[in-house]
């Protein structure tokens, strides 16, 4: 049996593909950009609640406290999230933490360069 596709059918397969990656990413980024968004929220809430602990002085054992804290309650949630993940059979093509990486890693080359187009058009 000889198999024929033509440069057309190859094509539109080729452009649909495409496609699909393109969704696939923007579904990424955009999911990266509302967690971003919740966790700066987290992160104030937090900051306040150790603002009314502590007070309003912002010394050294206060922010390694934060930090601490913080830090202890994302390896918590990730392992948990990690498990429910598991038993529910979810699959990631790469682990949640590199896609988001690679996300913000997109973000920050946008920011780099807009802020270059900024400073270029200061200059003149």
């Amino acid at each position: 049996m000889i198999i024929s596709i033509s440069s057309t059918q190859l094509s539109s397969a080729s452009e649909e593909c495409v496609e699909q990656e393109v969704v696939k990413a923007l579904a990424a980024l955009i999911t990266a950009a509302f967690g971003l968004i919740a966790a700066l929220a987290w992160n104030t809430a937090i900051q306040e609640i150790f603002r009314v602990i502590f007070g309003d002085q912002s010394d050294i054992l206060a922010m390694i406290i934060y930090a601490v804290v913080v830090t202890i309650v994302a390896v918590i949630a990730t392992i948990a999230i990690g498990r429910v993940a598991d038993k529910a059979g979810v699959k990631d093509e790469k682990p949640a933490a590199e896609q988001e990486s690679e996300a913000l890693r997109s973000e920050l080359r946008s920011l780099r360069e807009e802020l270059r187009r900024l400073r270029e058009a200061q200059a003149d």
